[in-house]
């Protein structure tokens, strides 16, 4: 990943900084494109402290002031990347509302921030860097989507946030699809356990779940190992952290537990 350009939207916090640190400490030109300039008292981090983490690993940074539903934003962060690092190499799909209620409970605001972020923002972002990532030797697309999956109890739980979640994961199959012959990558990474982020510890059940999460860095170190393979022969597949850092050799998964006496809570959606 040395002095490869790495896009990344919504890395200020969570997993998506995680992973831009990580990729940070490779040697990567990471560029942060979110919409937090300035701290939340419930969401810590903002594009700046991200990037001045990126830099202390050891990468490059670029901090970029970007809403995921402009299409001007969008557009103008790309072409900003480009112009400071020369290229694309890499796009992350990391930025997500979530919204875990059922329908009637659910607000059409909340739908809609669900389905501008998650589902339009996610090809708006790829459709933009694609032209980029074609120019590259090994070009992916990573997002963070959940497998394909149909059974009803997903649905009848939160049904706007798993339609969003879903159409995310079919953006994965169709860009793999159309992008074969360019050679550009598109795969889909999600965890086995829930992650110790700030969805977790407002939205999903505090403190009592966050002792029951995996660490960000698992995600991470998972997002390294796919991203490292060749674009040609590596694509339209979807990722669970854990299986791909089995495949790599690690049996030992105590480190990335926020408490290893906890058993790890499996995701949503597998």
């Amino acid at each position: 990943m040395k002095n490869k350009t790495v896009f990344i939207s919504g890395g200020s916090r969570g997993i998506g900084k995680a992973v831009a640190v990580r990729l940070g400490q490779e040697g990567a030109n990471v560029v942060i494109a979110a919409k937090t300039t300035e701290p939340h008292p419930k969401l810590p981090g903002t594009i700046y402290s991200a990037a001045e983490e990126i830099v202390a690993a050891g990468g490059q940074a670029l901090p970029l002031i970007m809403d995921i539903r402009s299409d001007e934003m969008v557009e103008q962060a790309v072409e900003k990347a480009v112009e400071h690092f020369g290229g694309i190499d890499v796009l992350i799909n990391n930025a997500s509302a979530i919204g875990l209620t059922q329908i009637e409970k659910t607000s059409m605001k909340r739908y809609d921030l669900m389905h501008d972020i998650n589902v339009r923002g996610t090809f708006l972002l790829s459709k933009t860097c694609i032209p980029h990532l074609r120019k590259s030797e090994n070009g992916h697309i990573l997002t963070f989507a959940p497998p394909l999956n149909l059974d009803p109890q997903w649905f009848g739980a939160h049904l706007a946030y798993t339609m969003s979640k879903y159409a995310m994961a079919m953006t994965v199959l169709g860009q793999a699809h159309e992008l074969k012959k360019d050679q550009v990558a598109s795969n889909a990474l999600w965890p086995a356990t829930i992650i110790a982020t700030a969805a977790v510890q407002n939205i999903m059940g505090g403190d009592a779940l966050m002792q029951m999460s995996r660490k960000p860095e698992i995600m991470a170190e998972a997002a390294l190992q796919i991203l490292q393979r060749e674009s040609s022969s590596c694509s339209g597949n979807f990722f669970i952290d854990e299986e791909v850092l089995r495949e790599s050799g690690v049996e030992d998964f105590s480190k990335y537990a926020v408490n290893p006496a906890q058993t790890p809570m499996k995701d949503l959606f597998l």
